[in-house]
């Protein structure tokens, strides 16, 4: 009992990371067979979050191999430090100093996609918003109060949450969305480089590469399965009449 116990507390970390602090999560679709969207979130991961994260359990060549990218490609417009394409994907940023720059030293991001899941990243890359009380002057619906400057906002723009028109419901004799004033609502003030559905891409492209990161043989290990489904088919044929052949004198 006191086993179970211990396993049900171990576990609820989990399923509170999952449920994204009472914020509805965004449905995200991962397609790791997509490799035009893994290079573009490999080409978001490593232009604006590497300055800070590592992803160190991972190898340069290993990704390159994986997404198709040639690793002079790879190593000229995704590689920004003195290292090879056989080294981990470290970063330069000793983690005393970002401890002291920061307040805390940002994680690795390597399994990030297998302990907060595809869903949640993809709603927390797109709900921070403008809060003159936090240090870096913005919050994050999903995360609250977290130490984390908005890295994407010259692309997204400027967010805020106030009071904004929500759509309710559907009027069908005008052919019209219903809208009403609700409060606690993130909307867009400021647009940035991309506009909303261009932003919801490329977050779902960085999303997606995360969640590659996290088990890069996923793929490999689906279509094994189906080889292995395949094989015990064909094996249930001589097993069942091997079977018959042993209890035939029986029955």
């Amino acid at each position: 009992m006191k086993k179970l116990i211990a396993i049900i507390f171990a576990i609820m970390p989990v399923f509170a990371f999952a449920a994204g602090g009472g914020v509805p999560l965004d449905d995200m679709k991962v397609d790791l067979e997509d490799k035009a969207s893994l290079q573009r979130g490999a080409q978001v991961f490593a232009n604006y979050c590497m300055g800070c994260h590592s992803t160190k359990f991972a190898r340069y060549n290993r990704v390159a191999r994986d997404l198709g990218i040639p690793e002079d490609m790879m190593m000229d417009n995704l590689v920004f430090a003195e290292t090879r394409i056989g080294n981990l994907m470290e970063i330069a940023m000793r983690p005393e100093d970002s401890k002291k720059w920061f307040g805390a030293t940002p994680p690795d991001l390597t399994l990030v996609a297998r302990v907060r899941g595809a869903d949640w990243l993809y709603t927390y890359l797109r709900s921070f918003y403008e809060d003159a009380s936090r240090p870096y002057g913005v919050n994050n619906a999903v995360f609250k109060d977290v130490g984390m400057p908005h890295v994407l906002e010259g692309l997204q723009g400027k967010q805020v949450m106030g009071t904004a028109p929500v759509v309710v419901g559907f009027d069908p004799l005008t052919g019209q969305d219903l809208y009403e004033e609700k409060d606690g609502v993130l909307y867009l003030a400021e647009e940035g480089k991309l506009n909303q559905k261009e932003f919801d891409v490329a977050v779902a492209d960085l999303t997606n590469f995360l969640v590659y990161m996290g088990e890069p043989i996923a793929l490999e290990r689906k279509n094994i399965g189906y080889w292995v489904l395949l094989f015990l088919v064909i094996l249930f044929i001589p097993v069942y009449y091997l079977n018959r052949e042993y209890w035939r004198d029986i029955h």
